[in-house]
């Protein structure tokens, strides 16, 4: 795996590792390497030597440092020379630039391919609203699928996730990059009748992915339609078990779930930090797994699998306290 060194002047490697850890996952073999005020570049290179022996593999380095020509650039650089056929630095370290280096790392095992491969990232997470102020620029190609929109075909089901956040940071980067969707669906009665909700919604979208919002009646329309969607890769979102029972029961041919997020509300039991259950949200998932679904309890990618049995009972232990 490429090791990450993430430089900065000040506390902002550090910061940044942070965000990144709350989006993506806690990462092995990424270091942040700071300046303090009172430290010299001699400091700084001593830190960045320590943090690419603490890596397993010194070969592949990739530094994401905040300014070309400051002292974290400087620093890297000396060492970079020796090791240029293999190590390589960008500048300009921003949030989108890291969660992507991350995303990168599952499909590319050189820090030259992920550097190549995460400018662009960086460049289109600058953005500014109103929309006017944008500069203007020449039409990009777009590139096409290899599965054109239309086609005859149903949808293949990267994902379905039940998180009542629904399309945010974590959906927006590490599960998109990971399951590779063409289209982000997100199912769900009351949002699709909220307006600035679904407009939210589509512009969180990731680039080179469209995002829709659909009511549940909808979305077992589509499930069914197998003359305009082949190619075409859904990842689900549902805000609720109950809206997942719903779909499932109408015909949207789902076999796993993805349970990331419920957030808590009066009533509800939290049997660990991220999801809350009433006793309707149970049973629920009772029925769902009666009905064949299988459950996948992780909040992103990385983490490990959590067993939802055990979560449910614990739950139900938790309100039968209560009673």
């Amino acid at each position: 795996m490429v090791g990450i060194i993430l430089a900065s002047h000040g506390q902002f490697a550090e910061g940044i590792l942070q965000s990144g850890s709350m989006i993506f996952g806690e990462q092995e073999n990424v270091q942040a390497v700071i300046l303090k005020p009172s430290e010299g570049p001699d400091d700084l290179r001593a830190k960045i030597k320590e943090a690419v022996a603490s890596f397993d593999n010194q070969d592949e380095v990739l530094f994401l440092v905040d300014l070309w020509g400051g002292t974290p650039f400087n620093q890297a650089n000396t060492l970079f020379e020796e090791h240029k056929d293999k190590w390589a630095i960008v500048s300009g370290l921003n949030l989108p630039m890291l969660i992507e280096a991350y995303a990168s790392r599952f499909s590319m095992e050189s820090a030259h391919e992920i550097a190549a491969h995460i400018i662009e990232t960086a460049k289109d997470g600058i953005k500014v609203k109103p929309e006017e102020l944008e500069p203007q620029e020449a039409p990009k190609a777009v590139a096409q699928s290899t599965a054109a929109t239309g086609a005859p075909g149903k949808f293949s089901y990267v994902l379905a996730r039940i998180d009542s956040r629904l399309l945010h940071g974590q959906v927006a980067t590490a599960w998109t990059k990971t399951t590779n969707p063409t289209r982000i669906i997100v199912v769900s009665d009351a949002v699709a009748k909220d307006e600035l909700r679904k407009k939210l919604i589509q512009q969180a979208a990731p680039p080179g992915v469209k995002a829709h919002v659909v009511p549940i009646a909808q979305m077992i329309k589509l499930a069914k339609d197998d003359q305009h969607f082949g190619g075409q890769r859904a990842l689900l979102l549902f805000e609720n078990p109950q809206d997942v029972l719903r779909a499932v029961e109408g015909g949207v041919p789902l076999e796993t779930v993805n349970v990331g997020s419920m957030a808590h509300s009066p009533g509800k039991v939290q049997p660990n930090k991220v999801l809350a259950f009433s006793q309707n949200d149970i049973d629920t998932f009772k029925q769902l797994k009666n009905a064949g679904i299988k459950f996948d309890v992780r909040k992103v990618p990385n983490d490990s699998k959590g067993n939802m049995d055990e979560i449910l009972k614990k739950a139900q232990e938790e309100l039968n306290n209560r009673a």
